[in-house]
């Protein structure tokens, strides 16, 4: 979701002393655990030895398996997004606010750790429903609230107070991503992507 003029750019975890570990090492290493175990089986001990490092320097950069855990969703997010802005072509701000939306719903949705997650441990997802925003939920609101702006401004979304109109338009993708495979089959999950378009569309329009 990239406003006009605005890049994207994946933040950089720099290295911060000598016995400092590459993150996507030991994210890559949480990942595969995740899907093997679960995040009731994953401890940091294990992720040591699955990413060959020490609990001492695991412990340097995160508090808990929960840490690494939100890490490794945000990483997967911004993959996501980068995959879905490369395919957009460009257009006015609603268009390019919508197919980003559609795009992100579809690729988040088959992400095997979100699969994974709530198949076997749906709780980790709570706080973040119910109760507080993740890092990632934060970018979101923040990516669509500029775009929404833009979209004022070029006449192509309607007036209206932009941080109401981002946050009804996440509540609408995040449900179409944790709720649509129970409501309908894997094979009409595209049919139901182009409603949440149309959907969008109709929303934003002036």
């Amino acid at each position: 979701m990239l406003s006009h003029g605005q890049g994207f750019d994946r933040p950089s975890q720099p290295l911060r002393a000598h016995n400092a570990i590459p993150r996507d090492q030991v994210l890559d290493a949480a990942h595969d655990l995740v899907i093997e175990v679960g995040l009731r089986g994953l401890t940091m001990a294990d992720l040591a030895r699955r990413a060959d490092v020490s609990r001492a320097t695991l412990y340097r950069t995160w508090p808990n398996v929960n840490g690494v855990v939100a890490d490794l969703f945000t990483r997967d997010f911004h993959r996501a997004l980068e995959g879905v802005v490369r395919g957009i072509s460009g257009g006015d701000a609603r268009t390019i606010l919508v197919a980003t939306t559609v795009g992100l719903v579809r690729e988040i949705r088959r992400l095997p750790l979100l699969r994974r997650v709530i198949e076997l441990d749906p709780q980790f997802l709570t706080p973040y429903i119910l109760h507080r925003r993740g890092s990632s939920t934060r970018e979101q609101a923040r990516i669509l609230e500029g775009l929404i702006r833009d979209g004022q401004n070029d006449g192509s979304i309607r007036a209206g107070d932009t941080a109401v109109l981002t946050a009804a338009v996440l509540l609408d993708a995040w449900a179409f991503v944790l709720t649509a495979p129970v409501f309908v089959e894997e094979d009409d999950l595209d049919a139901l992507d182009e409603e949440l378009t149309t959907m969008l569309e109709r929303y934003l329009h002036p």
